[in-house]
């Protein structure tokens, strides 16, 4: 079942795409899957950022066989948190999730999430920290453990009491994403940190969810040197906040 752009989306999907032409083709009959599945409308956003590599001429053969799907594209690579923010606030479903194009968080634990907003937040965020969370293929473990240190500096600096604000399966009602994401200024992988920030500080409620998360060798994070530049960031955002930039 496929449809119309005429119908209102209840679920949008923002994929941010860098380097993804061995997985997007994948990730999009799984997403498809599961939303026709679902029987709402929907629709999904792939945002290709200034990807070297044929990312882009499959994602707009992606998009000439299914209406629902919309290609944004960057000219030349802005960062995953820019990709995500262009995404959010282009969609137009009462829910919107943004998910790593790996589907790290397989598609099917949305219903986790929806379930969540449904019943008491504004914002369901995947967890890999949680008691019934399931990491299914670990991360190496020197990021792992780098992962605990960022998340401890993190709740030093931003007072965020969240075990796991990294995964990047998030989901927001559309009231939270148009509030939060207009005032996201962080492109690169500490956004998430910042919108969650930005998220408390209007007083959306954020809940924590269990996910099952499985590790993908095909990451394109550098652990040197965004690691050094996501504990910049962590700073970044409290200079922001005292300058009264997320008011």
């Amino acid at each position: 079942m496929e449809y119309t752009n005429t119908d209102k989306p209840l679920i949008s999907v923002v994929i941010p795409a860098y380097r993804e032409e061995g997985t997007l083709r994948d990730t999009f009959s799984k997403i498809t899957g599961y939303l026709v599945n679902k029987g709402n409308p929907y629709e999904i956003l792939i945002v290709v950022d200034g990807s070297p590599d044929k990312t882009l001429e499959i994602a707009k053969e992606i998009a000439t066989k299914d209406s629902n799907v919309k290609v944004l594209i960057n000219e030349r690579n802005r960062g995953k948190g820019f990709s995500v923010k262009r995404g959010m606030l282009e969609a137009t479903g009462d829910y919107v999730l943004f998910t790593d194009a790996d589907l790290s968080t397989p598609i099917e634990e949305l219903d986790k999430l929806l379930f969540a907003l449904r019943q008491d937040c504004d914002v369901a965020i995947g967890s890999r920290a949680l008691p019934g969370s399931q990491v299914k293929i670990h991360q190496p473990f020197y990021r792992e453990y780098s992962g605990r240190a960022f998340n401890l500096i993190m709740r030093l600096i931003t007072f965020l009491n969240i075990k796991d604000t990294q995964c990047g399966f998030k989901c927001f009602t559309k009231k939270a994403v148009k509030d939060v994401f207009k005032r996201q200024m962080l492109d690169g992988f500490s956004f998430d940190v910042e919108d969650l920030y930005i998220a408390k500080k209007l007083g959306y409620r954020i809940k924590e969810v269990p996910v099952v998360w499985i590790d993908s060798e095909s990451t394109t994070v550098s652990f040197i040197k965004h690691s050094i530049q996501m504990f910049i960031d962590l700073l970044m955002i409290r200079l922001n906040d005292y300058k009264g930039r997320y008011s």
